[in-house]
Formats: structure tokens, C-alpha cells, sequence
């Protein structure tokens, strides 16, 4: 699905110029958002829309957190997809699983510390422990899915 297909989708469940209103937006760049957008082509009507640029900055910077951020505001989690296959697979499940244990190990060093140092859970000390927890459900899901996915299998020769 298009990006201007997605927003167009969002926009109807609401309304455009309800929309256009909760974001102080004029309703012509919502549906202006909502139309295809060709930048090699200047007869298309469509301008770059939010999701765009949101890619593009993705793109652009490499940094995923933004995407993380995106999904936990919409009450989900970012998952990545795993490797296709894997060249060695005895050591890349062991690696998978090493990673795996780690991440769980650190999030329990972050919970025991914050616990130890004054008996409480402060609110900073919350925040990190979140990271942590996101982390750690990104790095189980994508280890989950690429089981499902059958990386880990051998190939039968």
C-alpha cells in the first residue's frame, strides 16, 4: 500500500476537514496528502506527505528509534525483519541466542541497580528501564519470527 493510500485511509475514518482541523491544517493538504505524488512528474497532483518524509528521514539517518517511537505512540513495537538466511547457521543461532541473553541480562542489571541504590524505581530510572524492555521485545520478536521463518534450518543436502 502507497503512503498517500494509507493517509487517504486514516483521513476517512475521521473525516478530512475534521482532520485538517485537529492539526491546524487547511483540508486542501489533506487531500493533497492523500493523492499520489510524482516529483519527475509536475502534472501529478499529490504533494510529499508526512509518511514520506518520515522515510526519508529514516532512510536518510539509519536511526530506527524513530520508528520505535512511532509504534509505541500507537500502543505496538518495532520488530525487525530478520535475515533472509544465515551463511553459518550453528553460529548464527548461537549468536541470535547470546544476543537474546544479554539484552534480558541487561534489563535485569538495570532493574536490580535502581532497586539497589535507594529502594525505589525513580521516574529516570523507569525511562531507562523502558529502553531496556523495548530492546529486549525487538531483539526476542525478530529471534521468534526468524525461527518461525525457518533461518535456522539446515539445509538438507
Amino acid at each position: 500500500m502507497k503512503s498517500n493510500e494509507v493517509l487517504r485511509d486514516a483521513a476517512e475514518t475521521v473525516g478530512v476537514k475534521v482532520l485538517a482541523g485537529e492539526l491546524r491544517l487547511s483540508p486542501a493538504l489533506i487531500y493533497k496528502w492523500c493523492q499520489e505524488a510524482d516529483p519527475t512528474d509536475p502534472d501529478t497532483s499529490g504533494t510529499r506527505n508526512p509518511l514520506d518524509r518520515l522515510r526519508e528521514i529514516i532512510k536518510i539517518t539509519g536511526h530506527t528509534p524513530v520508528v520505535s517511537w512511532l509504534c509505541h505512540e500507537a500502543n505496538g513495537f518495532f520488530v525487525h525483519n530478520p535475515e533472509a538466511d544465515c551463511k553459518d547457521i550453528d553460529g548464527d543461532l548461537l549468536q541470535s541466542t547470546q544476543y537474546l541473553v544479554m539484552a534480558f541480562s541487561r534489563l535485569l542489571k538495570e532493574v536490580s541497580e535502581s532497586v539497589a541504590d535507594d529502594g525505589a524505581i525513580e521516574p529516570d530510572e523507569a525511562d531507562r528501564i523502558r529502553i531496556g524492555w523495548e530492546r529486549l521485545k525487538t531483539t526476542a520478536e525478530t529471534f521468534v519470527v526468524a525461527c518461525e521463518r525457518g533461518v535456522y534450518r539446515k539445509q538438507r543436502s
